[in-house]
């Protein structure tokens, strides 16, 4: 893998990982391609998820700061019941990560007609939210449960994972704000646990592929700087209600994708 092909492999990561277009999907179009498979490269996997990762601790740091601290009283408080909520959505992914890993994997095989399709649904997803007004409550358990299955099954390419949350969030009648801010939040412990799991399951003999360490940092500061751009203007968006832009953008490539399969 060349500097340019992590740059490229990096941006479309940070980018779809918090843009409602699927970034699973857009990876499996990109390592098309790009003739690059992504996820024999073990060390560049983890390093763009942990970028992604990072980009939405920065955004919500002060979130993240004030529900650990209300976690460490020990009480039931708004801060726990919120982590609680979390830790519950976390659950139906969970449950797909562990018993369905190896049917999920043979999903990430280039299908480009699977990934269209899917695409095509995260479409019919986002444009649902406009024909919905939107409510003010914020996110009870049941619907970070429900949020949670939304998650699990975002682990198919194509099906956007802010994309499919966001969307049920809203059609659950859950405040804009609070949509957003649990999307972003709730995602972190799968991607860190997907990632460790990586580790685990792929020999060291995958290492990092071969790619050298320009390539890495690239790819990971691509990630970084991109992710957090698109964590903070999916937020505004989401409060804006302005997401018909990209059931547009996903029903395009959708089509796209599946005509050039």
């Amino acid at each position: 893998m060349t500097w340019i092909e992590a740059l490229i492999l990096g941006l479309v990561q940070g980018l779809t990982e918090f843009l409602p277009v699927s970034s699973s999907g857009h990876l499996e179009i990109s390592k098309v391609l790009l003739n690059v498979e992504v996820k024999d490269n073990l060390t560049f996997t983890v390093l763009v998820h942990f970028a992604t990762v990072l980009s939405t601790i920065t955004v919500f740091f002060g979130d993240i700061r004030k529900l650990s601290t209300g976690l460490i009283a020990f009480k039931w408080n708004e801060e726990t019941k919120y982590v609680s909520k979390i830790l519950l959505s976390m659950i139906p992914v969970l449950v797909v990560g562990i018993l369905f890993r190896e049917e999920v994997e043979a999903l990430f095989s280039g299908n480009l007609v699977l990934v269209g399709g899917a695409l095509l649904v995260t479409a019919l997803l986002l444009i649902s939210t406009q024909l919905v007004k939107a409510g003010e409550k914020k996110i009870p358990f049941l619907d970070a449960f429900i949020m949670g299955i939304a998650q699990a099954l975002a682990v198919i390419p194509g099906i956007s994972r802010s994309g499919a949350t966001i969307s049920t969030g809203l059609l659950l009648k859950n405040g804009r704000s609070e949509v957003a801010r649990f999307s972003f939040l709730m995602v972190l412990l799968p991607i860190i646990g997907a990632a460790l799991l990586d580790i685990l399951t792929y020999s060291s003999s995958n290492g990092s592929g071969g790619i050298s360490a320009t390539a890495l940092i690239t790819g990971f500061l691509a990630a970084y700087l991109s992710g957090y751009l698109a964590c903070k203007w999916m937020i505004n968006l989401i409060k804006k209600g302005n997401l018909y832009w990209f059931a547009l953008y996903c029903a395009a490539v959708g089509i796209i994708s599946i005509i050039f399969a």
